[in-house]
């Protein structure tokens, strides 16, 4: 089922700073249709970046991004998203650079930034970096973007899974915005929209902590502000070595037994294009005004000024139907041409998104250890709420639903997680009590 309506999104975003980092370089940026016009032309736009080159620095350029990106795509949307994005990343890296080099305390600068825009039916992605843009769908977690890292470009030449790369550094990219003149942009797409897709793009704060796997189940079992919430608690839970930011966006109705609605194509003008030609009734009609103020002038010579007038009154018709043709001829151009991208854009790993016992063992023996670290230093998280989702879990987990244990544990451990929060900044040393490599 396509999904065609504007309004039928939930989404969520946070950035946090992590544990060890003093300031936060990622930014993020939204920008939401408002009505079903501005939706059939621009869509909806995510945004992640995540800056580098010093605190100041890097924020600078995260931010330029995040800004720069969905305003030049809104101005170019008319385009189509392929183009409009392109030129919205280019005129991000052209701005970052030329600010880098004019102020010698920023030279330098970058930024990592992957862009998703949903569209009626579509989805498509501007990206570079090695921040994430994933897809879940049908209990798969598919990462949409190539990580634009000596990582990746090792693997690719091995043909392997980045996953399976030893003894590189992770972290290093060979391709951001900023600073160089030019950059190659990766445009991905169009990629199918359903009705119950969920996107999540994240910077590597998350994706270098969490797997792929317990951020699928995450983003799949609760709503996209309490599962971004958690996946950022998980990754400071580990260490959080860096910045974290996530975007999680809900696509379709999501509610049982409720589709969204059948996509129509070509509402609008260009349905009324589909059906009645009015170029060629512009072009037809004012040729036929020409004719008949020829013909007038022809026949009755005294009315040589009434017939110049209606000579001058086709040249209307006849000027918008030419007019009406090219831009007709413009977007049939750009319809085949999406036609024939389309289905062309397929993820670059995908892996199977699903709860089992190992994985809620693993969760419950952290949400165990974490709130033997809570009572211990007596941090006072809120009991209550605590209390009252751990009694849920175990009452799902007796009855076999994994889900449902899967989630109230997430929900119990938010308090214990505000607690730490608010006190983790007093430890001298930071020891993660849920292992990634943890099994």
């Amino acid at each position: 089922m396509l999904v065609t309506t504007f309004d039928e999104i939930e989404q969520a975003c946070l950035t946090d700073v992590g544990v060890r980092r003093s300031h936060n370089q990622d930014s993020y940026a939204t920008r939401l249709a408002t009505d079903e016009t501005q939706w059939q032309q621009q869509g909806h736009l995510f945004l992640v970046a995540d800056g580098m080159g010093g605190h100041a620095v890097g924020e600078k350029a995260s931010e330029l991004a995040a800004s720069i990106i969905p305003h030049t795509y809104s101005k170019y949307a008319h385009e189509g998203p392929a183009t409009a994005l392109r030129k919205a990343f280019l005129e991000a890296n052209a701005s970052i650079h030329a600010c880098g080099e004019q102020n010698p305390e920023f030279r330098g600068m970058g930024t990592t930034s992957t862009a998703l825009v949903l569209l009626p039916g579509e989805a498509w992605l501007g990206h570079v970096g090695d921040s994430r843009t994933y897809r879940i769908r049908n209990g798969k977690m598919e990462q949409l973007t190539y990580d634009h890292s000596y990582v990746w470009e090792y693997a690719r030449l091995k043909h392997i899974d980045p996953e399976e790369v030893q003894d590189f550094p992770s972290n290093v990219i060979h391709r951001c915005l900023g600073p160089q003149p030019l950059v190659q942009v990766d445009i991905e797409g169009p990629y199918p929209l359903q009705d119950g897709d969920i996107f999540l793009l994240c910077s590597d704060g998350l994706s270098g902590q969490v797997t792929d796997n317990e951020m699928g189940v995450v983003a799949s079992l609760l709503p996209p502000e309490e599962a971004c919430r958690f996946l950022v608690d998980l990754a400071n839970l580990r260490g959080g070595p860096d910045n974290i930011s996530v975007v999680i966006v809900r696509v379709g109705s999501n509610k049982p037994g409720v589709h969204a609605p059948v996509a129509v194509r070509g509402r609008g003008l260009s349905f009324l294009w589909s059906w009645i030609p009015w170029p060629l009734v512009c072009l037809f009609g004012g040729t036929a005004l020409a004719g008949a103020a020829i013909g007038m002038r022809l026949t009755w010579e005294d009315m040589a000024s009434l017939s110049l007038l209606l000579f001058l009154v086709a040249l209307v018709p006849i000027l918008a139907g030419i007019i009406g043709l090219i831009l007709h001829q413009r977007q049939r151009q750009a319809r085949l041409l999406r036609e024939d991208q389309r289905g062309k854009s397929q993820p670059y790993r995908s892996s199977p998104c699903q709860i089992d016992r190992a994985l809620l063992d693993k969760l419950a023996s952290a949400e165990k250890v974490l709130k033997q670290r809570v009572e211990e230093r007596q941090w006072e998280p809120d009991g209550d709420t605590y209390g009252k989702h751990h009694a849920l879990a175990e009452q799902c987990l007796k009855q076999g639903d994994l889900p449902g244990a899967f989630r109230e544990y997430c929900r119990a451990m938010r308090p214990l997680n505000e607690a730490l929060h608010r006190h983790r900044h007093k430890e001298e040393v930071f020891q993660p009590v849920w292992e990634k490599n943890q099994r």
